[in-house]
């Protein structure tokens, strides 16, 4: 069978003294095969030309078929393993491996394959089996791989297949969410999301907000006075030293890099409350309370003056056509004192339904990627961490708050379609 390899050519599959070497390991291959096993020709060609090297199950025969010739001509199981070592690489066959494999030649055996093996066969996976088991994972989400294997008296191997293979299930987390919805939070999430879409609507004088517009990344386009006057603004707690997430820390790495260590570090006591309002353009105000304060209903209502010093500033005319505010229920947000100063200013409101963070854009897109970019960071002064935040926002561009105050009209619209349930993205 020398020179066989004409089909594709063993050699010219890579050309050069490397193809010539693989033609004589092919040759030599089938040449000890067909010496001293059971295997034909046909075999040895199939797996050749199939991966373009010798498979795995031919080389394993071929050295068994080298163990049985040299163990009929006396040579010790020692000395055998010594030049399996030699020829194949000391992986090829371990020292044990040789030695059963002399007894079991010496007891007669003459067949280089291995057995049948015992045991259930693979037909377990069959329809009925799968239908089975998805039964009983969709009566018990929690349900354990063992715990199903001994409810149907099937393999552990053979759920693990059907559960991850045949069936495409894979166990997650449940997701923390702010508080367990009652029906009427949900009916009020609804309500509040159906009535800020038509009004959306009426503004574009359109029946649908299909025809609201679509922008980059699949956000509704808000080109109506609602979106054009909406001013949004929250609280977020930012430490002086914030460690880097698990996620964030993560790293490309070879098989054979370095562990990487990360010590643990625990974010630092001394914080400030930042409070941001801003709008489709950018960042309005930034106020930060000192160390030691909390937000009230008396400190908020001072922020929103200082709120409207900086729009009669930085957005001229706002004041004129009307100012609507879009901030949750907080205490300091919806105390008595705080709707008398939005009264005395004539500021609308826009409704906030309770327990709804995914509703607010601070929450979900502003104060997120904020967290992320100081996370391994340490600051010395307060100052020092003030100057981060600002030069932080003023390097975002006018589409990353664009986005963000449009993304208002998709998440109105998941609200309805989740019927008042959480939205996730």
């Amino acid at each position: 069978m020398a020179g066989k390899p004409a089909r594709g050519s063993v050699a010219g599959n890579t050309g050069g003294d490397k193809g010539v070497e693989r033609e004589e390991r092919y040759n030599k291959l089938t040449f000890t095969v067909r010496s001293f096993s059971t295997i034909d020709e046909r075999t040895i060609e199939h797996y050749w030309f199939q991966y373009g090297y010798p498979h795995q199950r031919v080389v394993r025969l071929e050295v068994r078929a080298v163990v049985r010739f040299l163990f009929s001509k006396g040579t010790k199981p020692s000395e055998i393993h010594k030049q399996i070592a030699e020829t194949y690489g000391e992986g090829a066959l371990s020292r044990s491996r040789v030695y059963q494999w002399c007894t079991c030649f010496g007891e007669g055996r003459t067949s280089l394959g291995d057995e049948p093996k015992s045991g259930r066969p693979k037909t377990s996976t069959n329809e009925e089996n799968t239908a089975r088991v998805d039964e009983l994972i969709r009566c018990d989400r929690r349900m354990k791989i063992r715990e199903i294997a001994l409810k149907l008296e099937i393999p552990k191997s053979t759920v693990h297949e059907i559960v991850h293979d045949t069936l495409g299930y894979r166990k997650v987390s449940a997701r923390w969410v702010p508080k367990m919805l009652t029906e009427d939070h949900k009916l009020q999430r609804v309500e509040i999301s159906q009535r800020l879409l038509q009004r959306c609507q009426q503004d574009n004088g359109d029946e649908d907000t299909t025809h609201i517009g679509v922008g980059p990344g699949g956000d509704f386009q808000a080109n109506n006075n609602l979106f054009d006057n909406l001013i949004t603004g929250d609280e977020t707690w930012v430490h002086l030293n914030t460690p880097e997430t698990k996620r964030d820390s993560m790293t490309w790495k070879h098989p054979s890099s370095p562990v990487t260590k990360k010590f643990k570090v625990q974010r630092s006591a001394a914080k400030v409350m930042a409070t941001v309002f801003w709008d489709a353009k950018g960042v309005i105000l930034l106020d930060i309370l000192p160390q030691g304060q909390c937000i009230n209903a008396a400190r908020y209502c001072s922020t929103l003056d200082r709120l409207k010093e900086a729009i009669r500033r930085k957005r001229p005319g706002l004041l004129r056509r009307g100012v609507v505010l879009q901030h949750d229920n907080a205490t300091p947000h919806s105390a008595n004192l705080t709707q008398q100063w939005l009264q005395r200013y004539g500021w609308e409101i826009l409704p906030h339904p309770a327990h709804s963070p995914d509703l607010a854009p601070s929450d979900f897109h502003l104060f997120g990627p904020l967290k992320r970019h100081l996370g391994g960071m340490a600051f010395e002064t307060e100052d020092d961490l003030i100057s981060e935040l600002r030069n932080w926002f003023d390097n975002l561009v006018v589409d990353f708050f664009r986005v963000g105050i449009n993304s208002l009209l998709s998440r109105w619209q998941k609200y309805i379609d989740l019927h008042g349930d959480y939205v996730e993205k």
